[in-house]
């Protein structure tokens, strides 16, 4: 087995909650999403992160908003939506109880 595929898929398993909190913070540009989990060492590139945010719009768990640029196109800003809110919510709920299972798991001697 490889060490490195399972590792690239726990990261995609927390991808998406991961994008969603950030973006709960206030509207993103995708850039600065990239910056955050970049520096975060969730290694994620563009192509991996487009279609993540489409779904999650086609969803209706994030909108955007166009917002003319001085320094080149209209870049596309990202905020969550109530449903999304609520999507979240949940997903902090499981993510806290995964957590506590895994530490009861992996700390028993």
């Amino acid at each position: 087995m490889n060490v490195a595929n399972t590792q690239i898929q726990m990261r995609k398993g927390l991808l998406e909650f991961c994008v969603l909190h950030i973006i709960s913070r206030g509207e993103v540009y995708t850039s600065d999403l990239i910056d955050e989990l970049t520096l975060a060492q969730m290694i994620v590139v563009e192509g991996t992160l487009y279609p993540l945010l489409n779904r999650l719009k086609s969803a209706s768990l994030v909108e955007y908003r166009w917002v003319e640029s001085e320094s080149g196109p209209p870049r596309k800003y990202y905020s969550i939506t109530e449903e999304g809110k609520d999507f979240l919510s949940t997903l902090s709920e499981t993510w806290s109880s995964l957590v506590n299972s895994t530490l009861a798991i992996t700390t028993k001697n």
